[in-house]
């Protein structure tokens, strides 16, 4: 296999087990690693530093030692991945190596591993004894498999939907068919798996889900629209093979089986999902039948298990079995995978493992197909009887999302236990595990979404339901307290889900306001950290939903501040003009009714610190409007206000900015003079570089129009470096832009458009308007001076169209004096 492929195998083995990818820096030391290229080789070639590169690999062996259930180091990672891919059936050595961890044996689902008892610390001597549980995750399924294949492999089917009631089994089946190598010509290069929102309300929109695909799974920016981005989605499934999984679909439809208005869009999904083009299979998982007649897809009905599986799955424990009673008990729940869980553990926990003693408490009833919520509910409703504190925490763990993140560890349930006292919080989570109503697998659990169906139906008409959403929203607060990774900032966002389910929109924006330390070696709101890593649609729905609710108006300019900067960044510069000049006037007014009591000198510095960045914030956007005079005012301003002071730092930034704005008017003395100071004081140490390496792009472009190519080149250098540190691709996009034009002085001309060309599509996908005009305006002028006459044409009439959009006018006269 190829060191690209070793890769994938190693993201796809980290996703499956801990929900968690591979940045683009991990990747990279992984892959050279793999090669044998030393960590300082690697700085090298990358442009990092050897420390930040050795932090990356520290915390990329940790990673994957979670992952692959062994100690994973750099001198060992070609023995483990090895060992890996040959107990996968990807590597065939000419003699056996060990596989490593029995919780990677080919052919066994990831999903959900037998309890191991020891493991769990504790004093369990009150809990009920049980024989230990059998895995039923994929137990009786060889048919369903065949068929699965049979329809996807052999017939080519691009969509097939798996169709049933709850618990059958249908998520279990469509993972395993995706993750096992040998059901397929070949294996699949990507696998992605979208978790429906439980309910309608929580539903994702498809072009969100759409724009995170590209973004993470496939390494590219998602389009300023939905329909390139399904170009771009369209183009990635033609070229690799991809295995998509879509798991209850159902609250997306309505009682036709078609989308819901609102929720249209995925049909569109599934029609780019289903060309002939593609290389890969989508699997969807629904209680109901799918209605679109435009949708090319096949249903396969998955049906209830056999008799001979559930005596098969009773006999594992060893003991005794009535094999009339087990034919009658799968007669009754039409063979339903998770209803026998549920039996099983009620015999082991309730009955004294005694099937038969079970059976006389239970014939009475009719023996018709028994709906699987009601079997659920029914354990319920004894559960309270033997075990109320048992009860109550099912109850309460329904108020989780298990969306964007769909386990929990340990403490989110220990978090709902306030009421109990510590030494009993292991023995009622094991007593939730002993009957099947808890689902769990190496430290993670979660709830099956019949179980938190029914458990969320009791939660919420309860007093419960606030402060169970509180306690929660609190652990996943507490439990963040820095951001490394993408995961971490979605996860400290569930805080802010659970707010807005009681409507404390309060502590919901609170949540967004909440500074951490990040991966730029800055301390941040989520917030800003959010839309920095890419997620710009779901934080401007965000604090939209909340802005007009908060009443502190310190906390509303806060969240005017963040919102412009996510406006500028989506292409809606007016509007975020006009959030940023919100944040000045509330700011103005909160500082004039403060005092300068010492209780009150750490909100004045927030309150001043928060009218500079507006203002250096306005001064940006103007830059981008090509209204030079207006912008350099308000760099003069941000400097009179915050040089000399605790907010010195924005001094420096808009001396850096206003040193750009200088060399555009020409006055080139000027400017020089003050880019030589700011250079001076510029930081090198990495836990500045995140903060400014925004301006040192800014820098760069400044000695350029200077004549000083050599410097520019060392400032966009250091730009690109801690661009691709941070995932920072606007950043990226613009030092890009800014390279192209130095080339192009330099008469590179053919490398300059190669730069163009990759900002531009950096810049499509982002969405900043402004940016991406100026792209185009560049790649023209790139092409003029190459003598490029229809490439010329084509970009600038691009750029007017967009800099017209805006609306930019003196952008529009920059270039007509081109043109």
């Amino acid at each position: 296999m190829d060191t690209e492929s070793i890769v994938r195998h190693c993201d796809r083995t980290l996703l499956q087990r801990t929900g968690r990818r591979l940045n683009h820096v991990q990747r990279l030391v992984l892959q050279q690693v793999y090669q044998g290229q030393k960590y300082r080789e690697i700085a090298d070639d990358a442009g990092y530093t050897e420390g930040h590169i050795k932090d990356v690999g520290s915390d990329l062996w940790k990673l994957l030692s979670q992952a692959f259930d062994t100690k994973f180091t750099k001198s060992n990672c070609k023995t483990v991945i090895k060992r890996s891919l040959q107990s996968a059936g990807l590597y065939k050595p000419g003699q056996f190596v060990p596989p490593i961890g029995d919780a990677y044996r080919s052919g066994q689902s990831p999903e959900v591993m037998p309890l191991d008892w020891d493991e769990m610390a504790g004093d369990f001597e009150t809990a009920p004894e049980v024989t230990p549980r059998p895995d039923p995750q994929f137990i009786g399924r060889t048919i369903a498999l065949s068929q699965l294949q049979q329809l996807v492999v052999q017939q080519g089917h691009p969509i097939v939907v798996i169709q049933g009631a709850g618990g059958l089994g249908k998520t279990t089946l469509a993972q395993h068919f995706l993750h096992q190598p040998g059901l397929h010509q070949q294996p699949y290069d990507v696998v992605i798996e979208l978790l429906m929102a439980k309910e309608t309300p929580h539903i994702t929109p498809a072009d969100r889900v759409v724009a995170e695909w590209l973004k993470q799974d496939f390494g590219i920016e998602p389009g300023t629209d939905f329909g390139v981005s399904l170009g771009r989605l369209q183009r990635q499934l033609q070229q690799r093979r991809v295995g998509i999984l879509i798991d209850n679909l159902e609250p997306a439809l309505d009682a036709q089986g078609q989308f819901l208005p609102e929720h249209r869009q995925y049909l569109e999904l599934l029609r780019v999902l289903s060309l002939p083009r593609n290389q890969g299979t989508t699997l969807i998982t629904s209680r109901d039948r799918l209605g679109e007649v435009d949708a090319n897809l096949v249903h396969y009905r998955l049906p209830g298990l056999s008799p001979e599986t559930w005596l098969e799955f009773f006999q594992a424990t060893g003991d005794p079995v009535d094999r009339a009673i087990i034919q009658q008990l799968c007669h009754a729940y039409g063979g339903n995978a998770k209803a026998m869980g549920l039996i099983w553990g009620t015999v082991q926990t309730d009955f004294d493992r005694d099937l038969a003693a079970y059976w006389q408490t239970h014939q009475t009833q009719p023996l018709l197909e028994i709906d699987l919520a009601q079997l659920v509910l029914s354990q319920m409703q004894r559960l309270q009887q033997l075990d109320p504190a048992a009860a109550q925490l099912l109850s309460r763990l329904s108020c989780y999302r298990y969306q964007t993140v769909a386990r929990l560890p340990i403490d989110a349930l220990t978090a709902l236990l306030w009421d109990r006292s510590p030494e009993t919080h292991q023995r009622i989570i094991k007593s939730l595990q002993s009957r099947s109503l808890l689902e769990f697998h190496k430290g993670q659990y979660w709830l099956h979404p019949d179980v938190r169906e029914v458990a969320i139906a009791q939660l919420r008409p309860t007093p419960d339901w606030e402060r169970a959403n509180t306690a929660a929203a609190e652990f996943w607060t507490a439990h963040i307290t820095a951001i490394k990774t993408k995961q971490d900032a979605i996860a400290a966002l569930e805080a802010y889900h659970h707010y807005i389910a009681i409507d404390d929109y309060a502590s919901a924006a609170a949540v967004i306001l909440k500074s951490r330390h990040n991966q730029w070696q800055q301390h941040l709101p989520l917030g800003c950290t959010l839309y920095r890593m890419g997620f710009v649609a779901p934080v401007i729905a965000a604090i939209e939903t909340v802005i007009s609710q908060v009443a502190a108006p310190i906390q509303r300019a806060e969240l005017h501040n963040i919102l412009g900067d996510l406006q500028w960044i989506a292409g809606n510069i007016t509007p975020a003009i006009d959030c940023q000049n919100q944040t000045i006037a509330l700011t103005e007014l909160a500082l004039s009714q403060t005092t300068i009591d010492p209780p009150n000198q750490h909100q004045q510095y927030c309150l001043k610190m928060l009218k500079v960045d507006s203002l250096l914030s306005l001064g940006l956007y103007q830059i981008d409007l090509w209204e030079l005079a207006t912008a350099a005012d308000r760099f003069a301003q941000v400097i009179a206000e915050a040089q000399g002071t605790a907010h010195d730092r924005w001094a420096q930034k808009a001396q850096v900015c206003l040193a750009y704005v200088l060399a555009q008017q020409g006055e080139l003395a000027r400017s020089r003079e003050l880019a030589d100071a700011v250079d001076r004081g510029t930081p090198t140490a990495p836990s500045q570089a995140g903060s400014f390496a925004y301006f040192w792009q800014i820098l760069g472009q400044t000695y350029s129009q200077l004549g000083a190519p050599e410097t520019a080149q060392t400032f966009f250098a250091q730009a690109l470096a801690s661009a691709e540190t941070g995932e920072y691709p606007q950043v990226k996009a613009r030092t890009l832009t800014s390279l192209a034009q130095l080339h192009r002085q330099q008469g590179e001309i053919d490398y300059a458009m190669m730069l163009h060309s990759e900002a531009i599509a950096l810049l499509e996908g982002i969405g900043a308007q402004c940016d991406l005009a100026e792209a185009h305006y560049q790649c023209g002028l790139t092409a003029q001076v190459g003598a490029d006459r229809a490439k010329f044409v084509e970009q600038f009439a691009i750029a007017q169209s967009m800099f017209a959009a805006i609306p930019a006018p003196q952008q529009l006269a920059r270039l007509n004096a081109i043109g």
